[in-house]
């Protein structure tokens, strides 16, 4: 049975759950950023999926990254599945701007996180559950 990764559950909140994976919102106000979680029981890495599922998981990455651009205008979206710290696959979708803090190096160990305050967090969690649709079908 899936069970997401307890760190994970620490840092996020799950907006959603699509066919393959769970729909998180890390909770950290300083970047946008939505995590991934393809729903697959000791999948450490991509090429640890089926091809159905890979081919699943590079169309709820895109879908999600389009949302993600259009709700906050960024400049660049960085999208990576790293994993050292949480083995679990989960793929980070971060909206990027020329103006964050971090810019233009990676957001990790740059800026301390910074958790949304319970307003932000509702308003942004309503906002993303309204209008962040699974994507179709193949």
């Amino acid at each position: 049975m899936f069970k997401l990764h307890p760190q994970l559950y620490v840092d996020t909140v799950e907006i959603t759950r699509w066919p393959l994976c769970r729909v998180l919102l890390m909770n950290n106000r300083v970047y946008p950023w939505l995590v991934l979680v393809p729903q697959r029981v000791n999948v450490t890495e991509i090429h640890h999926l089926g091809a159905e599922d890979r081919a699943r998981l590079v169309e709820e990455i895109a879908h999600a990254a389009q949302f993600l651009e259009t709700m906050t205008k960024a400049d660049k979206l960085n999208v990576a599945a790293l994993g050292n710290v949480v083995p679990q696959l989960h793929v980070h979708i971060i909206a990027r701007f020329e103006t964050d803090l971090a810019w233009p190096r990676p957001v990790w160990g740059v800026v301390p996180g910074e958790p949304y305050s319970e307003e932000e967090m509702a308003e942004t969690l309503g906002y993303m559950k309204t209008h962040l649709t699974p994507p179709p079908e193949a």
